[in-house]
């Protein structure tokens, strides 16, 4: 949250003030939902106008370029394309870990009953869409990408949900963030117990002693950022290593970042009153500069500010901006490139690949949420979201088949060395992401009426 000064409290540079009245909107706006999505889709569709251009050949080859890092005899190298997928991306999946561990402390995943209905749905809604594909595509070579409609984007899902505004209840905006976190929960397990070929198990066991390090250092008190983050970098090398995806490292260092802050909220204001009345009583004979005194005092109010929020909040915060408008754009970009032809989108609804994956977004997830939700209100399992009814549970169940980010991304490690197939799924998951997006909105904005 931005304070709000009043102007004699302020110095004014000559043109601050015209400058504010055009930066201060466009901040609020690059803080909005609506950005990230905008980010997210305006790089979708870059990447499908490059594909589907004469600079098709020099758009691909851009990203199968190498690129190495190292450090002494230690040294990582892997295509721009890999890098994306496998570097930035665990910022992603950090940032995933964080969001899992706020829900499961303070969240809607805190309270068992109240998280009862989105862990639920979200189950149903993993299960059904891969039974679905797998039904599609039983005994065939393409079976292996069963995992691909299984995720849900919460970016582009939310987004459609806010369009609708005050049509519908705030408590379904929370039920369906709640339900796709735990898609996401469930997704970053099926990477990690069914998407890896091989395992190194010396390089494995030392991923997981960093990893119990980490909690050590949580539970040594350590609110410092810094040693986590040497630890998870450590952490990513060896899980690329090991075989185990790398991004997983990202999900694991998070979990282990401290959720607690230093100094318990409520003596803040004990302490930055104390702070206060010593800022008063220091000599204020300068408006320009601050004294010995008063900057002593400004340094201690940022510390004690920085003390009272919990590691994980502030890394979430300063992280959500960064991956919402660079990473996952980045990885569209890289990711989304799928040649469109009328006979592609003609055997888009005949190929067994794109119609499972279609078949098991649009529909499974619908039948898998909504039938799954309703049950479980039905059997006294859980309750629905204030101001909500049943009707509004298909038209989340819609929006959860809006799978774009994390379906490609379970879609590459399904097949990374056939780009035919994963033509195919890239095709499938673009089709049933739009036919899921604007079918969730229809249908919600008329139930909603």
């Amino acid at each position: 949250m931005k304070p709000e000064l009043p102007e004699r409290f302020r110095h004014f540079a000559p043109l601050e003030r015209a400058a504010d009245r055009v930066l201060t909107p466009l901040e609020e706006f690059i803080h909005s939902q609506t950005a990230t999505s905008l980010a997210l889709l305006s790089m979708t569709l870059v990447a499908l106008v490059l594909a589907n251009s004469p600079l098709a050949d020099s758009y691909h080859h851009l990203f199968e370029q190498p690129l190495s890092i190292g450090l002494g005899p230690w040294q990582v190298s892997m295509s721009l394309h890999h890098w994306i997928n496998d570097g930035l991306m665990a910022f992603f999946f950090f940032l995933i870990g964080l969001e899992i561990k706020r829900e499961l402390l303070v969240g809607e995943l805190a309270d068992l009953r109240a998280a009862m209905l989105p862990v639920l749905a979200a189950v149903g809604g993993m299960v059904v869409p891969a039974l679905i594909y797998v039904a599609i595509n039983g005994g065939e070579p393409t079976i292996n990408g069963w995992g691909t409609p299984m995720a849900t984007d919460i970016a582009f899902a939310i987004s459609v949900l806010v369009l609708l505004g005050s049509r519908v209840p705030s408590g379904l905006v929370t039920f369906l963030i709640a339900l796709a976190i735990v898609d996401d929960l469930g997704a970053v397990a099926v990477i990690a117990l069914f998407y890896t070929d091989s395992l190194a198990m010396d390089a494995l066991a030392g991923a997981l002693a960093v990893w119990v390090l980490l909690w050590v250092f949580n539970y040594m008190g350590i609110y410092k950022v810094l040693p986590y983050a040497l630890g998870g970098v450590l952490m990513w090398a060896l899980m690329l290593a090991s075989g185990v995806h790398a991004t997983v490292a990202g999900v694991l260092t998070a979990l282990a970042i401290p959720a607690h802050p230093k100094i318990r909220p409520q003596y803040f204001a004990e302490l930055i009153e104390r702070l206060l009345e010593k800022f008063r009583k220091a000599p204020d004979d300068d408006d320009i500069h601050l004294n010995e005194t008063q900057k002593g005092v400004v340094m201690a109010v940022e510390k004690v500010a920085r003390d009272v929020q919990p590691p994980s909040m502030r890394l979430e915060h300063s992280l959500h901006l960064p991956v919402a408008l660079l990473v996952i754009p980045l990885f569209a970009l890289a990711n989304a490139g799928v040649h469109l032809s009328m006979e592609e989108l003609r055997n888009a609804f005949a190929h067994p690949v794109s119609l499972g994956i279609i078949a098991g977004l649009v529909i499974g997830k619908m039948v898998g949420i909504a039938a799954t939700a309703w049950l479980a209100v039905k059997l006294g399992l859980a309750t629905l979201p204030q101001g909500a009814h049943a009707s509004q549970l298909i038209g989340v169940g819609l929006l959860g088949g809006i799978g774009f980010t994390m379906s490609i991304f379970i879609a590459g490690l399904a097949w990374p060395g056939d780009p035919a197939l994963l033509q195919q799924a890239k095709m499938g998951i673009l089709l049933a992401s739009l036919i899921a997006g604007f079918s969730g909105y229809a249908w919600l904005r008329w139930v909603s009426r």
